[in-house]
C-alpha cells in the first residue's frame, strides 16, 4: 500500500442526469480550519475486484481507493475503529471527491471537535461513460457488489476495523447518493447506518430527451473509446443504459438506449431503467431497510434534487422506516465540506456502534 500526494489543482467537474440542462459543478466552500486539529492519514491502495473483472467496456478491475486513517490508528496498535464508505457523484472520481469535501480538513476538524475517530474508504467507480451508477452489469462490470462484498472484505482484512454491520456506515452525494441508495436499500444487511447527500436518480429517469438523431450518432460510435468525442449531455445517458439495459449481444457499445433510431420511445429498455429506481424497488426490500440504527438524507434549498430527495424521505417514513432530512441553504455542492465535516461524519458518530455488541 502506497501514499500518493494529490495534485493541487481543483479540475472542473460536472454533475449528469439531474436536471435538463445539465448543471455544472461549482466550487465548493472550505469551512474554518479547527485549530490544533490532530492529523489523519491517507492511503491510496489499488484493490483488484474479480466483479469487475472482464467487463464487456474494458473497465479497469484495478480499482483506486483512498483509506483515510484516524489520528490515533498509529498510536493505539490494539484499538478497532468503524468504517464509513464514500461515494462519489457522475464524471469524478474518488480524488475529486476528498477535494469537494476538503479532505482531509474536515476529517480532522470533525475529530477535534467531537467526533469519535472513524476509518473512512473512499472507492472510484468512475468509468468510459463517467460513472458506473454502482449497478452490477455484463456491460461496466458488477460493481454493486465490489463495493458491498469485494471492498468490504479488503478493508476488514487489511485494517483494524469493526467488522460488523453496526460499526460500517454508507454515504454518498449525487450519483454517489443514488448508490448509496442503490446499495443502502438493497443490501441493509451490510451497514448499520445510511446517509443520502442529495441523491440523483430516486425516481424514474424517463428517456433522457434523447432524440432519433442522437441514437443514430451513438450507433455510428466503432468502440467505446469514440463515445468520448460525444457531448457531455449525451454521455449521461450511455452511463445509465450500460448500467441498467446492457446487451452483450450488441457490440461495440453493449447496450440499449430507451430511444430507437426513428425517435420513438422503447417501453421494453424504458422499463429496465424504471426498475433500477429506488423509489420503485425499495419495497422489495423494505423490511431489511427497518434494521437500520439511522437513516438521513439532506440537500440543498437550491438544489434540483430537492423534491426527489423529499420523495425518499417521505416513502421511507410512508412505509415506517424512520429518517431525517436537511434541506439546508445551499445549491448541489456549494456546502460539501461543511456537511461532511459537521453533519454526515457527527451523524455516524451517533449512530454506529463504536465497541463490539454484546
Amino acid at each position: 500500500m502506497t501514499r500518493t500526494p494529490f495534485p493541487l489543482a481543483l479540475a472542473a467537474s460536472a454533475l449528469a442526469l439531474l436536471a435538463t440542462p445539465l448543471a455544472a459543478q461549482v466550487t465548493t466552500l472550505r469551512p474554518p480550519v479547527v485549530v490544533g486539529a490532530a492529523k489523519v492519514r491517507i492511503e491510496h491502495v489499488v484493490v483488484h475486484s474479480d466483479e469487475i473483472a472482464g467487463n464487456l467496456m474494458g473497465t479497469s478491475s484495478e480499482r483506486d481507493v483512498f483509506v483515510v486513517l484516524p489520528p490515533s490508528y498509529d498510536q493505539e496498535p490494539e484499538r478497532r475503529y468503524p468504517v464509513i464508505y464514500a461515494l462519489h457523484g457522475y464524471s469524478i472520481g474518488a480524488e475529486q471527491w476528498l477535494k469537494e469535501i476538503h479532505m482531509p480538513q474536515t476529517a480532522e476538524g470533525a475529530f477535534a471537535l467531537g467526533t469519535p475517530e472513524m476509518i473512512l474508504v473512499f472507492p472510484s467507480s468512475k468509468n468510459e461513460h463517467n460513472g458506473s451508477f454502482y449497478a452490477n452489469s455484463p456491460t461496466t462490470g458488477n460493481f454493486e457488489n465490489f463495493l458491498a462484498d469485494e471492498l468490504i472484505d479488503y478493508v476488514d482484512s487489511h485494517y483494524r476495523t469493526l467488522a460488523e454491520p453496526e460499526s460500517r456506515g454508507l454515504v454518498g452525494h449525487s450519483m454517489g447518493g443514488y448508490g448509496a441508495s442503490r446499495i443502502g436499500i438493497k443490501r441493509a444487511e451490510r451497514y448499520g447506518a445510511l446517509y443520502l447527500m442529495a441523491p440523483c436518480c430516486q425516481s424514474p429517469l424517463g428517456s433522457r430527451g434523447l432524440t432519433a438523431e442522437q441514437v443514430r450518432e451513438v450507433e455510428a460510435l466503432p468502440s467505446v473509446a469514440a463515445t468520448g468525442q460525444l457531448p457531455f449531455a449525451l454521455r449521461g445517458p450511455l452511463a445509465i443504459a450500460a448500467a441498467f439495459s446492457p446487451n452483450p449481444a450488441r457490440p461495440p457499445l453493449y447496450l440499449d438506449l430507451p430511444v430507437d433510431a426513428e425517435g420513438g420511445e422503447r417501453a421494453d429498455i424504458l422499463a429496465k431503467w424504471n426498475a433500477n429506481a429506488p423509489l420503485a424497488f425499495l419495497d422489495q426490500y423494505v423490511g431489511k431497510v427497518r434494521g437500520y440504527r439511522a437513516i438521513a438524507l439532506d440537500v440543498g434549498d437550491k438544489d434540483g434534487l430537492v423534491a426527489d430527495t423529499t420523495r425518499m424521505h417521505q416513502a421511507l417514513l410512508a412505509r415506517g422506516v424512520q429518517n431525517t432530512l436537511d434541506v439546508y441553504d445551499g445549491d448541489h455542492t456549494s456546502r460539501l465540506g461543511y456537511r461532511f465535516q459537521n453533519h454526515v461524519l457527527p451523524f455516524f458518530g451517533k449512530s454506529l456502534a463504536f465497541a463490539p455488541e454484546e
